[in-house]
C-alpha cells in the first residue's frame, strides 16, 4: 500500500477562479502553482491523489449561509483547469464529492483511506478555516499522521487562515510545513 496520499480540497472553479461564485480571492490563486507541484510530485511517485470536491444540490441549506456555489454538474463545481490537465492521464486519482465542510461527512473518504492505509496524509486546498480545518479534524480523530502544506492552503480571511493553521498544529497535532 502507498505510504502517502495527497488530499486536494475544493480546488474548484467557484472557489479559485476570480469570477467564481464564492471565490477565495487572490490568496487562493497564489497557491495554485504550489498545489500543482504537489500533484506532480505525487503522480511522479505513483502515489494516490484524492480530490475532495464540493458538489451541492441546487437547494442545499448551506446556501442560507453562503452564496450558491459548486452546484453538482455546473462548471463552478469542476476542478480548476491547471490541476485537471495534470491528472487527465493519471490513473491513481480518486474524486470524492461532498456536501458539507468535512470531506468525511456522508462520503466514502473513510473507506478510501482505510483501503489505502497511508502512513501520511498530505493536505492542500481551500478554505483553510473551513473545509481544510474540518477535514483535518476528522483525520486527526482517526489517528492519521497529517501534514498540512502552508504554501498550499488559503482562505478569503487571513486572520481565520492563521488561526486555523495554529489550531491544526497545536490542537489537532497536524504537522504544518
Amino acid at each position: 500500500m502507498p505510504k502517502k496520499v495527497l488530499l486536494v480540497i475544493d480546488m474548484l472553479k467557484d472557489f479559485i477562479d476570480p469570477d467564481g461564485a464564492l471565490t477565495c480571492g487572490e490568496a487562493a490563486r497564489q497557491i495554485v502553482p504550489y498545489v500543482g507541484e504537489k500533484v506532480k510530485e505525487f503522480s511522479a511517485a505513483n502515489l494516490p491523489i484524492v480530490f475532495i470536491m464540493d458538489a451541492h444540490d441546487p437547494e442545499d441549506l448551506e446556501f442560507k449561509r453562503f452564496p450558491k456555489h459548486c452546484v453538482f454538474g455546473t462548471p463552478g463545481a469542476e476542478l480548476i483547469d491547471e490541476l485537471r490537465v495534470l491528472v487527465e492521464e493519471y490513473p491513481f486519482v480518486i474524486k470524492v464529492p461532498k456536501t458539507r465542510y468535512s470531506g468525511f461527512f456522508r462520503t466514502n473518504l473513510s473507506n478510501i483511506l482505510s483501503d489505502l492505509e497511508p502512513e501520511e496524509v498530505h493536505v492542500v486546498g481551500v478554505c483553510t478555516n473551513i473545509c481544510v480545518l474540518y477535514t483535518v479534524e476528522e483525520l486527526a480523530n482517526r489517528d492519521y499522521r497529517v501534514i498540512v502544506h502552508q504554501k498550499g492552503v488559503a482562505s478569503f480571511d487571513q486572520e481565520a487562515h492563521r488561526w486555523a493553521l495554529s489550531q491544526m498544529q497545536s490542537v489537532l497535532g497536524a504537522e504544518v510545513l
